[in-house]
Order: structure tokens, then C-alpha cells, then sequence
């Protein structure tokens, strides 16, 4: 049986985008030369989530957001932090590789994220046209409420925020996954895609939601569901564990789901 060292599997991931510079998809811990017992995937490199790499015996994982609470993982004020520290601890003495797979994955034609989510939502029939942050669909009628317990039911989550007319109807959506629900991208879209509601991540809440309630103002049936970020792009992890089962057929895949981080009360 063919060897699989870290490396192959990295070079796996990065072959269908042109390598660019200036990418947070990097090793971040381990040898690209050790080889590969498991491949663990996850959205978020949760503390627990480290914890449960290692007890599944796997020693790659591969997370979409970075270990250390920033987009950069700038550890600078971290320095003497004793919860990134056992964090760091945690990691250096499991001996497992972490890479991080983030802007490749958001740069695969369709968006791999957005994919898993559209995926999820068995929403694939009705896609009109992936474009390169949103997603536009056309799905047989439904009102925005009964919209947000299908997402919540499909995706397995307690809440969605709405903005908007909940009565409205919708046939046309916006889908847009992660931090991409700042005004300047999502508001345009309600008119040049011609849109009934968007579904976003997350984004600013004085932008894209205080539109929406202006136009619900002025008579416009127009609706936004807010899902979370990690509620949004989780799905596309999990998608990413199913792509790689069918390539890596000797290796144990695992997805590791983590739960939501904020308690609604």
C-alpha cells in the first residue's frame, strides 16, 4: 500500500486553484513529511475539537478558521495567555499536523463552502448560477418564515435572526456564506439579481439589515435570514469530508461538528 504523507494530501487540496500569494492556508503545525493515519476536518480547531483528532487516532486535521481567534492568527496578545498557551500545549505534544484550508476552498469554481451549504439545504436543483460570493436561486414559493424553519430543520440549528416581512413570499434568494453580508456586497444584489431574501453568515447588523427594514418601510417584500457564520459554512466542511473519502480510499476520514458557540436564552 501506497505511503500518504501530509504533503500529498495538502497538494490534493491546492490543485484545482493557481497558487497565489499572501494565503492563510498554511501549515501551522507538523511535518509535511509524516505520514498520514487520519485526516480529521473541521470548521473551527476548537480546543475539544484537538481533543477528539486525537482520541479518533487521526493526525491531520484540516480546519477552515484559524486556531487562534483571529484571521491571521496574530498571537501577539496572546503571548501570555494561559488559554493559548494549553491550547498550544495541547497540540505540540499530540504531535498531529494542523493545516489550515480556507482561501483555496473559497477560490474552487463553484465555492466548496457554498457548494456544502446549497448541498445541505438540498437546494442543488434550484440553483440559477454560482457566482463567485453569492449563490442565486430560484425555489418553489415559500413564505420567509416557513423558509427559516426549513433551514433550521435541514441544517440542524436552534435559531436564525430574520429581518424583514415574514409573511413575504420568495422564489428568488441570495445566497452568500461566511463574512460576506456587509452592505456593499449584499445590498445590491436585492436589485440587480432581482432578489425576494438573502441568506447570509454574518455581517455587519447597521447595513444589509437596517436596509432591509427600510424597504419592508416602503411597501418592498424584501427579507434577510442571518444564519451565523459557522452555521453557514460548516456544511462546506462537512462536504469537504465527502470529497476526500472518495480520493484518500485508505485513510480514515473523520468530520468533527462542532456546537454552536453562542447559548440563546
Amino acid at each position: 500500500m501506497m505511503v500518504i504523507i501530509v504533503q500529498d494530501v495538502l497538494d490534493q487540496l491546492m490543485a484545482p486553484v493557481e497558487k497565489f500569494p499572501n494565503t492563510v492556508d498554511t501549515l501551522k503545525y507538523g511535518d509535511p513529511n509524516m505520514e498520514v493515519k487520519g485526516i480529521a476536518i473541521s470548521f473551527m480547531p476548537t480546543y475539544r475539537v484537538i481533543q477528539q483528532v486525537v482520541s479518533a487516532g487521526a493526525n491531520l486535521l484540516i480546519t477552515h478558521e484559524g486556531l487562534f481567534y483571529s484571521h491571521t492568527d496574530n498571537t501577539e496578545i496572546l503571548k501570555n495567555d494561559s488559554v493559548y498557551q494549553k491550547k498550544v500545549r495541547l497540540i505540540e505534544e499530540s504531535g498531529i499536523a494542523i493545516y489550515r484550508f480556507h482561501d483555496y476552498w473559497h477560490r474552487y469554481r463553484p465555492d466548496g463552502i457554498t457548494i456544502g451549504l446549497v448541498r445541505a439545504l438540498e437546494w442543488e436543483r434550484y440553483v440559477s448560477e454560482y457566482q463567485r460570493t453569492v449563490t442565486i436561486l430560484n425555489i418553489p414559493e415559500m413564505t420567509v418564515r416557513e423558509i427559516a424553519e426549513y433551514v433550521k430543520r435541514r441544517l440542524g440549528i436552534p435559531f436564525v435572526r430574520v429581518s424583514g416581512d415574514v409573511s413575504a413570499r420568495c422564489i428568488r434568494i441570495g445566497v452568500l456564506v461566511g463574512y460576506r453580508g456587509g452592505g456593499a456586497l449584499s445590498i445590491p444584489l436585492f436589485e440587480k439579481g432581482n432578489l425576494d431574501l438573502i441568506i447570509y453568515g454574518e455581517g455587519p447588523e447597521w447595513e444589509t439589515p437596517e436596509y432591509v427594514r427600510d424597504a419592508v418601510y416602503q411597501g418592498k417584500q424584501k427579507a434577510l435570514i442571518v444564519l451565523g457564520h459557522a452555521e453557514s459554512e460548516e456544511p462546506g466542511m462537512a462536504y469537504l469530508s465527502e470529497w476526500l473519502k472518495t480520493i484518500f480510499t485508505s485513510i480514515p476520514i473523520y468530520f468533527i461538528r462542532e456546537e454552536p458557540v453562542f447559548h440563546v436564552f
